[in-house]
C-alpha cells in the first residue's frame, strides 16, 4: 500500500501506511523531518503551520496554489496535490526567494517562530497576484498571529516582495509550469484511494453507495472542524468517507435559478460567488475564518456542522437557500431554515448527506445586509451574526427575512420581528418598533463571548444599522461596503 501520493519539490512522495488521521503537519515534522513548518495552536488559528497546496485545474491549464493550515489537514486528503513548504522556496544555489529576501530586508521577524507561516501566506499571495496592495497583504496575513507584534515590517515585506527580480525557482509563472502540471497528471487515480479507516470515492454514486452501506461513517470535507476532534479532543474517529475526490461535488454553477454550490466547493470559491451576486456580503466573507481556513473548509461543511454560531448559515437562511440531500438513489430538497431541528440535530436520515446548496438569485427590489459582532475583527467566533433581506417598494416593506446566529440553540429566523415589519413603511420608527419583538423571538444565552443582554441589544442595533445604511435607497450601503473591503491595520 503506497498511501497518499503527492508532489514535493518535484518528486512524487508516497506516504506509506501512515494513520489516516495523521495531519500534514505531523507528517512533515515527524516523518519527513521538515521542521520549518511549526506547530502553535493545532487548531488552525495561529498560522504557524501554514503551507501551500497546489491543485491542477479542471481543464489542466494551470495549478491553483493556496495557503492552508497543515495542523488540521489529514494527510490522505492531499493525495494528488503538490505540497510546498518553507524549505521548498530556496533556490538550488541557496538564494532566498523574493518573499524571504523581503522579510530579511524589512527585518520582518522577531523571535522567528511564526515567520515560516507568514512567509508561506505571502508566498501564496506572490503566486496569485502580479503586484500586492497593502490591503491584499493584510487580508493574506489575517490567519497568521505574531505574539511579538512585529506586523509593520512583515506588512512592508509583503508590499515589497514583488519588486525583486523573478527567481529561477518558484516564479509567478509556476501555476502554468508544464513540468509541474504533467507531474500532477500522473498522480490522478482511476480507483478510489482506500486506506485502513479511510475511503475517498471518485463519483457521487460511489459516495452514496459507500455511505448507505456504512451510515455510521464520518463524512470529511475540508477538515477545519473535524481536524480538531483529533488534535484537541484526541478522539478515535470512525471510518472516514472523504468527499474531496468526488468531482460532481466541486460543481459551482450560476444560472437563472440561482447559485448551486457543491458540497466540496471551498469557502473561498463559495464566498467569491456569493459576493459577486450579493456585494453587501463582502465584509462578512472577509471576516469568515481566515484565507487558510477558507481555502480548506467548505460552505456545505459549515452548514452540515449545524453550529448555532456558523456565520454562513444566517446569510443563506435569510436569502432563502435550499439544500439538496441524497440517500442512496433518493434525492430530496429541504429549505435551510427547516434543516435544523434543535441543537446539533439536523433533518438527515442515516446514510443521507448534503449534495449542494442552492441560493436564489438577487432581486432588484431587495436590500441585503450581513453583520457580525465579535471580539476580534478577523478570524473570531461571533457573539451575534445577523443577515437581513428586506423587499421595499414605494416606501413600504413587502417582505422581510431576518436570520440570527448566536441567539439560540440553532440559527433561526426572527419570525415575530418579521411580521411586525411587513406592511409598514420603511422608516426608523418602524424598525425601532419591530426590533422590540426580538425579545419574543430569542432568549439568548450568556457566555464568554457576550451576555444575554448584550446579544439582544446588539441584535437590535444591527437591525437599526441595516436601516441606516439603506435609508437613502442603498447609497449608504455601497459606500460602506467599499470601505469595508479595506481591512484596518
Amino acid at each position: 500500500m503506497d498511501g497518499a501520493r503527492f508532489l514535493l519539490d518535484g518528486h512524487v512522495v508516497s506516504t506509506g501506511e501512515q494513520p489516516c488521521t495523521m495531519t500534514v503537519l505531523e507528517y512533515l515534522r515527524e516523518v519527513a523531518h521538515r521542521t520549518g513548518t511549526k506547530e502553535g495552536c493545532a487548531e488552525g488559528d495561529c498560522g504557524a503551520c501554514t503551507v501551500v497546496l497546489g491543485k491542477l485545474s479542471t481543464d489542466g491549464r494551470r495549478i491553483d496554489y493556496r495557503a492552508i493550515n497543515s495542523c488540521i489537514r489529514f494527510l490522505p486528503t492531499i493525495d494528488g496535490h503538490e505540497l510546498v513548504t518553507v524549505e521548498s522556496l530556496r533556490c538550488a544555489d541557496g538564494t532566498p526567494h523574493p518573499v524571504q529576501q523581503a522579510m530579511v530586508d524589512e527585518h520582518g521577524s522577531q523571535c522567528g517562530f511564526c515567520t515560516p507561516g507568514f512567509v508561506m501566506s505571502l508566498f501564496a499571495l506572490y503566486l496569485n497576484r502580479p503586484q500586492a496592495t497593502r490591503e491584499q497583504v493584510l487580508e493574506a496575513l489575517s490567519g497568521n498571529l505574531c505574539r511579538c507584534t512585529g506586523y509593520r515590517p512583515i506588512i512592508a515585506a509583503g508590499c515589497r516582495m514583488h519588486g525583486y527580480p523573478a527567481p529561477a525557482h518558484w516564479s509567478r509563472s509556476a501555476p502554468e509550469d508544464a513540468a509541474r502540471r504533467a507531474a500532477l497528471r500522473t498522480l490522478k487515480r482511476r480507483r478510489p484511494l482506500r486506506l485502513p479507516g479511510f475511503l475517498a470515492p471518485r463519483t457521487l454514486d460511489e459516495l452514496a453507495s459507500a455511505f448507505a452501506q456504512e451510515p455510521g461513517a464520518l463524512l470529511l470535507a475540508g477538515g477545519t472542524d473535524v481536524g480538531l476532534l483529533v488534535t484537541k479532543q484526541l478522539r478515535e474517529l470512525p471510518t472516514i468517507l472523504y468527499i474531496g475526490a468526488v468531482g460532481e461535488l466541486h460543481a459551482l454553477r450560476n444560472s437563472a435559478t440561482g447559485i448551486e454550490i457543491g458540497a466540496a466547493v471551498s469557502l473561498t470559491d463559495a464566498w467569491d460567488a456569493l459576493v459577486e451576486a450579493y456585494p453587501p456580503l463582502l465584509e462578512l466573507a472577509q471576516r469568515f475564518g481566515s484565507p487558510p481556513v477558507r481555502n480548506s473548509g467548505t460552505l456545505c461543511g459549515n452548514l452540515a456542522t449545524g453550529s448555532p454560531i456558523g456565520d454562513a448559515t444566517p446569510v443563506l437562511m435569510a436569502l432563502g437557500a435550499e439544500l439538496e440531500l441524497r440517500r442512496g438513489a433518493e434525492v430530496r430538497r429541504v429549505p435551510l431554515e427547516r434543516f435544523y431541528l434543535g441543537y446539533q440535530r439536523k433533518d438527515l436520515q442515516a446514510g443521507e448527506f448534503i449534495v449542494s446548496v442552492r441560493v436564489p438569485p438577487p432581486r432588484a427590489d431587495e436590500w441585503v445586509g450581513a453583520y457580525k459582532l465579535s471580539k476580534r475583527f478577523d478570524q473570531d467566533i461571533s457573539a451575534v451574526c445577523a443577515a437581513f433581506v428586506v423587499r421595499v417598494v414605494d416606501g413600504q416593506i413587502l417582505s422581510a427575512r431576518l436570520a440570527f446566529g448566536g441567539m439560540a440553540a440553532v440559527v433561526a429566523r426572527a419570525v415575530r420581528t418579521e411580521r411586525a415589519l411587513i406592511g409598514t413603511e420603511w422608516s426608523e420608527a418602524s424598525i425601532v418598533r419591530a426590533s422590540a419583538h426580538l425579545a419574543e423571538d430569542f432568549t439568548p444565552l450568556s457566555d464568554l463571548r457576550g451576555s444575554s443582554a448584550f446579544r439582544l441589544e446588539g441584535a437590535r442595533n444591527l437591525l437599526r444599522r441595516f436601516y441606516a445604511e439603506h435609508a437613502q435607497g442603498g447609497v449608504a450601503t455601497r459606500t460602506f461596503h467599499a470601505l469595508a473591503a479595506v481591512p484596518s491595520a
